[in-house]
Formats: C-alpha cells, sequence, structure tokens
C-alpha cells in the first residue's frame, strides 16, 4: 500500500483478492435481494474479475496523478501539504474521467 497523508492506494496480492471475493460472495448470497443463479465458482471468478480490474484502473490513476505532479516546474516536495491536496484533487479529476469512459 502507498500512501500520503491523505490518500492510500490499495495493491492487494492475489490471496487478498481471493479472500475478499469470497466474503463478497457470502453477503451476495445472505441477501434476500439477489439470487445467484451461476455456481459459485464463476461468480467467485467474476468479482475477482471486477476487483482486480478496480484495483489496475486505480493504480493507473496514481501513476498518472504522481507523473503530472512531478512534471511541475516548480517541484512540489511529495508528502507536502500542497503535494497532498494536488494529489487529492488531480486524482478526484482523474477519477472522474475513467467513470465517464
Amino acid at each position: 500500500m502507498r500512501t500520503t497523508n491523505n490518500k492510500r492506494v490499495l495493491m492487494l496480492s492475489e490471496e487478498k483478492i481471493s479472500h475478499l471475493s469470497h466474503i463478497i460472495l457470502q453477503a451476495v448470497k445472505k441477501s434476500p435481494l439477489v439470487t445467484v443463479g451461476a455456481d459459485d465458482g464463476r461468480v467467485l471468478k467474476e468479482i475477482k474479475k471486477v476487483l482486480a480490474a478496480e484495483l489496475a484502473q486505480e493504480a493507473e490513476i496514481d501513476r498518472k496523478v504522481r507523473a503530472k505532479l512531478a512534471s511541475y516546474s516548480r517541484g512540489i516536495v511529495e508528502g507536502s501539504g500542497e503535494w497532498d491536496v494536488l494529489y487529492r484533487k488531480t486524482f478526484e479529476e482523474e477519477s472522474r474521467k475513467h467513470t465517464k469512459g
């Protein structure tokens, strides 16, 4: 996990993604509002796929934001208050771009 003062970027192992997938599946199966029509293995595979895609997208956004902040000519120190504010603002902007696309 990479951190700044205000933002954490999660990087999960396969084991943790698998564990979270099982927890999500159990929660979905307990919901009276959801009927699971496929076997557990197939549903788990899809949950893992979605989690991995979301984490990869967040990591890509993090990489873009850090590159953008590093390109500023005045050299903003990572971890400073100014860097954290700009990181958060830029991360939110990049996240909105990915949500729209």
